[in-house]
């Protein structure tokens, strides 16, 4: 009779630890709350931020238009790209932003031209990962933040047409490609004015 309630003891502290060890807080975070508003109704003017603590960069899907404030709604259904952001609030705007977006079949610059559909359904939203399912692209799009930055993955269909536009928006904004040394150099003027550039 000892015996089993030592055994019983034993087993119930090894769960506890067990649990303890699984407890991930990040799991807690739902990175779509407060994404349902719009100029004339706040909802918490929130976007999904892709980001590590105190990192140098938020990513965010891109649902909005450029310099519109809100960039991501809950209630949109086309992504027309990938932004890199420092916005604090839609009210404030933003300072030095820029996006990508991976597209297929015909290059187009517009946001309008190269958005694509996306349902929740194929989102997965959390502050270490973002993924998504663009369908008029075939793409499936992940991104995953570093300190300074953020990797992406981009699964694209067999193709003989598929790009990754780089997008540092207007206002002087600047980017040139150099493959024969692999890289993409820029940078982005874009801010929401009343900042020096």
């Amino acid at each position: 009779m000892i015996k089993n309630i030592i055994l019983i003891i034993c087993f119930s502290g090894y769960f506890s630890v067990f649990a303890q060890e699984q407890f991930r807080p990040e799991e807690l975070v739902n990175t779509v709350i407060g994404t349902d508003s719009k100029k004339s109704y706040s909802n918490g003017n929130t976007y999904p931020a892709i980001a590590t603590p105190w990192g140098m960069n938020f990513w965010s899907p891109q649902t909005g238009k450029i310099a519109d404030g809100w960039i991501y709604q809950y209630t949109a259904d086309k992504i027309n790209g990938f932004k890199q952001t420092h916005q604090p609030s839609p009210w404030i705007g933003d300072y030095g932003q820029f996006s990508v977006m991976p597209l297929t079949g015909k290059l187009n610059f517009k946001e309008e031209k190269r958005s694509s559909w996306f349902s929740h359904k194929t989102e997965i939203t959390k502050p270490y990962f973002y993924s998504v399912y663009l369908s008029d692209h075939d793409v499936l799009t992940e991104i995953t933040p570093t300190e300074r930055a953020s990797i992406f993955r981009f699964t694209f269909p067999k193709s003989d047409s598929s790009f990754i536009l780089v997008d540092a928006f207007d206002r002087g904004s600047y980017v040139k490609i150099l493959p024969e040394q692999n890289k993409i150099i820029g940078y982005t003027t874009r801010n929401r004015g009343g900042v020096p550039v």
